[in-house]
């Protein structure tokens, strides 16, 4: 393939998300990085009319379709910075802030009311963690706390909201699920197993009166289903004890009689639907891929997911890691799903395989890893750690790791401890530590992808973003002979002054997992910054910021790259006009484009800077 070839990969809009709109109508939101912002439409499965939203701000993220299909719901921020206000932008007519009386805060939980009646949203600002319902044009405080409380619900009639909180464990993201009265905020009851185990929100009965609430709880160490109803406190859980690994719910069938799940083992997914009055677990034939991405930072539970349509059809939304989104049907009583929404037409890629390595302390880890074809023998490869850090990589279609294929780099990414989908003991495994048992695991990819004779030893490049840029450049200062080179994206680079200058709703993240604040945990936040180790970092250095991110600010990486001159470090920083991460693909290829450019340099022995 030609040194220009990669660049057809992002030559049209690539799908990210979609999404049901609440109600009785047979629509779904299509969220799409166009060519240089976000595109976000009304897709009707039955016509395959797909109505274009124009008009919206930039940098949307993470929106959200409202009753029906008649508007989108979206954070309007400043430059991407995450703080701002929720807008409603319909169909036809004009934009609406939907909360003028409330001062800016980030959004962290927002659901709609399945009869269109009310939202629900989850706000955090220097007040603390406030739970509002919007309706009536106006917005009710239903609860608020100083402790971490994400992640709002409310029942298809608006009647019952709920939301994740910590008040039983403050300070430990061990959260419980309470659920309120919205006509005046009382509390009708609370649901928790415990201090060690987590129980989340997933959705209310569909079903309007029904208060049933299914939750996702890890009583059992690992993610499994629980149908709840707070009004009589019965539940229902489905233990599964046959199945290894998380069960995870995703969603219940517009009748109320069904749940959509799907297990996670090592990192693979299998679909299973939950007869509910049969006490019954029934797998869904599906081909291979990703069925959803798990989402735990923002205002939305998932990235994307698999969920129900009308008259209980299933609509798998599936990726690979090279093809993109396909959405297949499957209707009740047929064996084999159909394709509804076929993928966009790509340059045919390269699968990637999962495999198993062993870290430092004999934790299994999961890693994704392909060669490019033609491959004999060791490579240049490029190793990903994704962002987060409770998040997953599921193996799902990234361009940008076909592109380096396709440019001859092996590559690889990891789900180092701290990653969600492998049980509570692996996610928190970084708690305290930060960065200590991630670079363990880190080191034993590395020394799985040499010993396995797919990478060249002499020309692994390590990247990520966010909480992936953090562990990039900490990699480089604190295993500075393994790598040829790092590209670090919208990365964390000392946490005393990112933690001054981020939003509130990471300030208590960070709280938890650090230990304190940075003047009652001066040595851990000092251990665990990459600015500690500038001296140490042999390999060049990449570090791709946004200006006005709130997560990972601007003026730490400035700080980082001048210290790591200083030290004689060969350090690149540019900055792009915006927040956490760019949406288009304009910004991607730019950013690919320069990463390619400089691991060439580095093969050749040339200095980035």
């Amino acid at each position: 393939m030609s040194s220009e070839a990669w660049r057809d990969r992002f030559r049209t809009s690539i799908v990210e998300d979609i999404r049901p709109c609440p109600g009785a109508l047979n629509l779904e939101m299509v969220y799409a990085a166009g060519l240089s912002d976000a595109e976000v439409s009304i897709w009707n499965p039955a016509t395959g009319e797909n109505l274009r939203l124009p008009d919206l701000p930039p940098h949307v993220a993470n929106p959200l379709p409202a009753a029906d299909g008649s508007s989108v719901l979206v954070l309007h921020d400043e430059d991407g910075g995450e703080v701002g206000h929720l807008w409603s932008y319909p169909v036809d007519g004009k934009p609406v802030d939907l909360t003028p009386e409330l001062p800016p805060y980030t959004l962290r939980g927002i659901d709609v009311a399945r009869n269109g009646s009310a939202i629900v949203i989850s706000t955090v600002t220097d007040e603390g963690f406030t739970l509002y319902h919007l309706a009536d044009g106006a917005a009710h405080r239903l609860f608020r706390s100083r402790n971490e409380a994400w992640n709002s619900r409310i029942s298809a009639d608006g009647a019952l909201a709920s939301i994740d909180t910590t008040d039983h464990n403050p300070g430990i993201r061990r959260f419980a699920v309470t659920v309120l009265d919205t006509s005046d905020g009382a509390v009708i009851a609370s649901v928790s197993d415990g201090p060690l185990a987590p129980v989340r929100g997933v959705r209310f009965s569909p079903v309007s009166g029904d208060p049933r609430l299914l939750v996702s709880t890890e009583r059992t160490g690992f993610a499994r289903p629980a149908v709840w109803n707070p009004r009589t406190g019965e539940r229902v859980d489905v233990d599964a004890p046959e199945l290894s690994g998380e069960l995870v719910p995703l969603d219940w069938s517009d009748d109320g009689a069904r749940l959509l799940l799907v297990h996670v083992d090592r990192g693979i997914h299998r679909v299973y639907e939950y007869d509910i009055q049969a006490e019954k677990l029934l797998r869904v034939p599906h081909p291979d891929g990703a069925y959803f991405f798990p989402e735990v930072a923002c205002a939305v539970t998932n990235q994307w997911a698999s969920h129900y349509g009308p008259g209980g059809q299933i609509r798998l939304l599936r990726q690979r890691a090279d093809l993109p989104f396909d959405v297949l049907a499957l209707d009740r009583g047929e064996s084999e799903p159909r394709s509804i929404l076929a993928p966009e037409a790509v340059v045919a890629g390269i699968p990637l395989r999962s495999v198993s390595v062993t870290s430092k302390d004999g934790t299994a880890l999961q890693l994704w890893v392909a060669a490019p074809h033609g491959a004999s023998g060791p490579v240049p490869l490029v190793l990903n750690v994704h962002g987060g850090p409770n998040l997953a990589e599921v193996g799902g279609y990234d361009p940008v790791a076909q592109a380096w294929l396709a440019e001859g780099f092996a590559y690889a990414s990891l789900n180092y401890r701290g990653s969600v989908t492998f049980g509570r003991t692996f996610r928190e495994g970084f708690w305290g530590a930060v960065g200590d048992r991630e670079l363990e695991d880190v080191e034993a990819a590395w020394q799985w992808l040499v010993g396995a004779g797919v990478a060249d030893p002499a020309a692994v490049f390590i990247t990520g973003a966010s909480y992936g840029g953090y562990l990039t450049l900490l990699s480089l200062g604190r295993l500075p002979d393994l790598f040829a080179g790092g590209f670090a994206f919208i990365a964390l680079a000392d946490w005393k002054l990112a933690y001054d200058d981020m939003h509130p709703a990471l300030q208590a993240a960070w709280r938890s997992f650090l230990g304190g604040r940075p003047e009652t945990a001066e040595e851990r936040f000092r251990l665990s910054s990459p600015m500690t180790y500038v001296e140490n970092v042999r390999a060049p250095v990449l570090i791709y910021q946004g200006r006005y991110d709130t997560r990972t600010p601007a003026r730490q990486a400035e700080e980082y790259a001048r210290r790591l001159r200083a030290a004689g470090g060969d350090v690149l920083l540019r900055f792009f006009e915006g927040g956490h991460g760019p949406i288009g693909n304009e910004g991607v290829v730019g950013k690919f484009e320069l990463e390619l450019e400089l691991a060439r340099k580095a093969l050749r022995e040339e200095p980035w800077s």
